[in-house]
């Protein structure tokens, strides 16, 4: 009765994940660290003004004329936001999606047909491979270094190439290593792009989040043939709720024209962005300046409070990440038997480094807790992972 893909959908539920519903059938109590919605933590968009924002866009969308690139006033709003960051791309070539995930989705069903390859980094969130199974594309992994600071091994990606590659996923800053690519090996990535007629698929989600860099480097100020740029207010305002996200595209005039021409009909085929969040972006973009840079300072303290601690650890070792959530720690003992062995001890559920196509052996866990949380679980955590 289902369809191939709807198999490759189910699975077998992890064993760590057995464990943590054991004991939460028992009463216990379990702390998510591998969460990074930040709305659980401490940090939420001011709720009266959210409200306010709302209640006037609602009377702005009342009547219903929608667009299938998403209405204009939010497609400028996020051109200014990009101008902000010294990116050019005008409204008219801003597509608005629901998040995200779904702009991934339109980016494999817009370059690949049924069996094509997508170069994606490794290790990598595993979202990405039900993405590409529900888009009938192959992703083929190219290599991050760890011994140099999770560098992109560019002899590696272009060895991956083949003549079913139609483009390739760039996360920057990246998760769950926390990497920001260079200036550098953008301009890498752009020739090669350019010499195998590849489609670059930038992921910025993490970008307002920089620990250690005052400005994101992006693959949109490139030369690559066309570069398909992510981002929305998930991350960015702390509203995954809202579902409001974006696809900014840029490169050569020609593939940028044919790009939004079947953007167009692919988003018109389910006009899915919500008319009153459409209505409410530019005022969320505006009103919630002072809100962000106050959330970014935050998400740098919760970063040094758990720097603080895990340099005390020594049994295990990381590359401080320069932006975004999240830590891969290196592990001297077995990945799978740490990760369970602090989700039985102390109630905390951290991801081994095979969630994320990791060698062995890391754990990997978000910073974005509240202090009072991080210091209380961090001194407990260091014995087991030490």
């Amino acid at each position: 009765m289902f369809s191939k893909v709807a198999a490759r959908l189910h699975g077998e539920t992890n064993p760590l994940y057995k464990i943590r519903d054991e004991i939460l059938a028992a009463g216990g109590k379990v702390v998510d660290l591998t969460s990074g919605n930040v709305t659980e933590h401490g940090i939420q968009f001011p709720q009266p003004l959210l409200e306010e924002i709302l209640t006037k866009a609602a009377r702005r969308a009342r009547v219903y004329r929608p667009d299938s690139f998403g209405q204009k006033t939010a497609r400028e709003a996020v051109a200014r936001y990009f101008e902000a960051q010294g990116v050019a791309i005008p409204a008219d070539q801003v597509l608005l999606t629901p998040g995200t995930s779904l702009s991934y989705w339109y980016a494999f069903k817009l370059l690949a047909d049924e069996g094509d390859e997508i170069l994606s980094p490794r290790p990598s969130y595993p979202l990405f491979d039900y993405i590409a199974a529900l888009s009938g594309v192959k992703l083929i992994p190219y290599r991050l270094v760890e011994r140099r600071q999770w560098a992109i091994d560019l002899e590696n990606l272009e060895n991956s190439i083949s003549n079913r590659t139609r483009a390739l996923v760039l996360i920057s800053p990246h998760n769950p290593t926390g990497r920001v690519t260079t200036a550098d090996e953008l301009e890498a990535l752009a020739d090669l792009a350019a010499r195998h007629d590849l489609a670059i698929i930038s992921d910025e989600v993490f970008s307002e989040f920089l620990i250690t860099r005052a400005a994101l480097p992006r693959p949109a100020h490139g030369h690559a043939p066309l570069i398909l740029t992510l981002n929305g207010f998930s991350k960015m305002f702390a509203l995954p709720g809202i579902k409001f996200g974006w696809m900014g595209v840029t490169g050569e005039r020609e593939r940028v024209r044919e790009a939004l021409r079947a953007l167009e009909m692919i988003s018109d085929t389910f006009l899915p962005v919500n008319e009153t969040v459409q209505a409410a972006a530019p005022d969320i973009f505006h009103e919630g300046r002072q809100f962000l840079a106050e959330y970014a300072a935050e998400m740098r303290r919760r970063w040094e409070i758990t720097r603080g601690f895990l340099d005390q650890a020594s049994g295990c070792s990381y590359h401080a990440p320069d932006g975004g959530f999240y830590i891969t720690l290196k592990l001297e003992r077995d990945e799978e038997a740490a990760a369970q062995a602090l989700l039985r001890q102390t109630g905390v559920l951290a991801h081994p480094g095979y969630f994320y196509e990791i060698p062995p052996h890391h754990l990997v866990f978000s910073f974005a807790l509240e202090p009072a949380q991080l210091r209380s679980i961090l001194p407990c955590m260091l014995p087991i992972i030490g």
